[in-house]
């Protein structure tokens, strides 16, 4: 769910350039601020103790980024970091809120956004907790192509690398890797210049 920008900047909001690699937040960091994706992708992800890197989610134009964490008083469990060029817009969180508490109807489409990205969530974890690869990286291929308007086969680029893809699903490379030229055998996906097509 994205929040109109004219809106936004009606609460004092600013933009923001981040180029691929800057922190947009840390984990373990306080939730001070509101963010939305102008234009660029984003990850949220964590590390785990072996320094192995498990994608949440990549956001996209018009998606807010952590919002849920404003509405706690809980550090954020997760890093924010842009993939790409990005640029950011910013309100801060005490601006927001107080916005909200006159306009409902914002408010509602905020909590409506939150509990479909969370059932998509717990979907997903459905299904990648399956021990079979090739049913993980459908199932992820799958979600990602639902917000597509072509659904035609083979109309989807990818935007993620193979290690990307590993980290979301929990699997490593290799497996990744071996499981896409499995996909491409079974004529479930096709690869066209190193890019997959699903």
């Amino acid at each position: 769910m994205s929040i109109k920008e004219e809106l936004l900047h009606s609460m004092g909001a600013t933009e923001e350039d981040y180029n691929p690699g800057d922190y947009i937040f840390r984990e373990r960091g306080s939730p001070q601020f509101y963010y939305q994706v102008v234009t660029g992708d984003v990850k949220l992800n964590n590390y785990n103790t072996d320094g192995k890197e498990f994608i949440q989610n990549i956001l996209t134009s018009k998606d807010a980024v952590g919002e849920s964490m404003l509405f706690t008083e809980k550090a954020y469990p997760m890093n924010a970091i842009a993939l790409t060029q990005c640029i950011i817009i910013k309100v801060c969180k005490t601006s927001l809120l107080s916005f909200l508490a006159v306009n409902p109807e914002i408010y509602l489409n905020i909590c409506k956004s939150l509990a479909e990205r969370l059932y998509r969530k717990f979907v997903l974890m459905q299904k990648i907790s399956s021990h079979n690869a090739a049913e993980r990286l459908t199932e992820v291929l799958v979600m990602m192509k639902k917000e597509q308007e072509n659904q035609a086969r083979y109309t989807f680029e990818v935007p993620l690398t193979r290690q990307q893809l590993a980290s979301l699903t929990g699997l490593c490379v290799e497996t990744t890797i071996r499981t896409i030229k499995k996909l491409e055998r079974e004529k479930k996906l096709q690869i066209k210049n190193r890019k997959i097509m699903f």
